[in-house]
């Protein structure tokens, strides 16, 4: 990356500059990466069937059982084409910083309506564990979400939902993988975004990069290596 080259940052950029500073310019200066995770091909699976399901009662103009079970008082946004935009991981929902010369995007999976016209970002979540955990990722992308709907033109309710689908091992398998849903409503805060991504933008235009975060594992694992 030049100086020149447009930065477009996601929330899991930003996910990543929290982490450790080096290993995020490390990632988007000179696209070295971190050794990727183990695929999780069933959540992606997961992930299109919902957006289908969920598609489907929004064609019908219907409520989401889901959003019924839970007294969530929310239709799903009716703009089909726009969401269809704003969840392409090539296009997402963006923000762009002239100041910064810098994009800020993110690929929504869903957008709740509310009565006064106000949105709250919908995502799916699907885990093999016993339990949903709202991990401070999730929060950061809820949080990342409202402030792009907001910079977009959009008044938001404060919230982000996360529709969590928790692998029930307890009924056994039957040749289908049965699932406990739930709807965790968690408060959003997009007041300091902004200063992360310009923190992030900053960093990004340095030469040099900062050292590995004190407990970065594969800060600690380049030290190791090269002892050896």
């Amino acid at each position: 990356m030049s100086n020149n080259k447009l930065i477009q940052l996601s929330p899991n950029s930003l996910n990543l500059y929290l982490e450790c500073q080096r290993c995020f310019w490390l990632d988007k200066r000179r696209g070295i990466k971190r050794p990727p995770p183990y695929p999780y091909a069933l959540n992606a699976a997961v992930d299109v069937l919902l957006k289908e399901e969920f598609d489907e009662y929004r064609k019908k103009r219907e409520l989401h059982p889901l959003l019924v079970a839970n007294n969530i008082p929310a239709k799903l946004f009716s703009n089909q084409k726009l969401l269809d935009e704003w969840r392409n991981n090539f296009k997402g929902i963006r923000y762009y910083d002239a100041e910064l010369d810098a994009t800020l995007f993110g690929a929504v999976d869903d957008v709740l309506e509310f009565s006064d016209g106000k949105l709250a970002p919908l995502d799916y979540k699907s885990t093999g564990s016993k339990v949903a955990t709202v991990y401070d990722r999730f929060q950061l992308q809820m949080d990342v979400y409202t402030f792009l709907l907001e910079k977009n033109g959009y008044k938001t309710v404060g919230k982000g939902c996360l529709a969590f689908y928790i692998v029930d091992k307890e009924n056994g398998f039957n040749d289908k993988l049965p699932f406990r849903k739930e709807i965790h409503m968690i408060d959003t805060d997009p007041s300091y975004v902004q200063g992360i991504f310009t923190e992030a933008v900053e960093l990004l235009r340095k030469d040099v990069p900062p050292p590995h975060s004190s407990d970065c594992k594969f800060g600690q694992w380049f030290k190791q290596a090269a002892n050896y």
